[in-house]
């Protein structure tokens, strides 16, 4: 195997630059996916028959708190690479590790704001509406789950095998990921919340 040291150690070899590729294309069908959850949802929010709207269900405080633990995420784990490109493997790990944990009190948040929803009777069955809305919402949690249990194993695999161009390469890889489910939860807290909490 070639290393290249003239590049980052996620890109040193052949091999490291085409899992990157194919993971672009691999997040191009991800794009699709939610592309059309948000088209139906825009379809079908304001069919809630003789269920709540948005503007009647929807708390700015825990919209918020996600948002803000979402975004910090993602730039603690950009500290993360950094930490991984100049060899730091201690403060990658804290990095990552903190990553995951901002990510559980996202999840922690949304399953609340789930029970929430049930609480006040926005169930899947409801309406058109409450039905594309906990399933966009439940896709994206989805997504972060897995993410969750894909950088546990990251930081498992670099604390055993250390910073070689393989494990880091999927580390940057999970950092994409992760990076992308932030992108998903900006357009969710600017078109879906904020757009609702502003419907008359």
């Amino acid at each position: 195997m070639k290393i290249d040291h003239s590049l980052p150690l996620e890109y040193s070899t052949e091999q490291n630059s085409l899992n990157i590729l194919g993971f672009w294309i691999f997040l191009g069908a991800e794009i699709v996916l939610f592309g059309t959850l948000f088209a139906s949802y825009f379809t079908l929010v304001d069919r809630t028959g003789n269920g709540p709207t948005g503007a009647e269900i929807f708390k700015i405080t825990p919209v918020l708190v996600e948002t803000i633990l979402l975004l910090t995420s993602s730039f603690i784990i950009g500290l993360g690479i950094h930490a991984m490109r100049i060899g730091n493997k201690k403060a990658m790990l804290t990095f990552f590790a903190i990553t995951l944990l901002l990510g559980l009190g996202f999840l922690g948040v949304e399953i609340y704001e789930f029970l929430h929803y049930g609480h006040i009777g926005a169930g899947l069955q409801t309406s058109a509406f409450t039905a594309i809305l906990l399933t966009t919402l439940g896709t994206h949690g989805a997504h972060v789950s897995f993410g969750l249990i894909w950088g546990l194993f990251i930081i498992m695999q670099v604390r055993k095998r250390g910073l070689t161009p393989q494990t880091a390469n999927k580390s940057f890889i999970f950092s994409l990921y992760w990076h992308f489910l932030d992108v998903v939860w900006i357009f969710i807290f600017s078109f879906v919340y904020l757009k609702g909490m502003m419907a008359t």
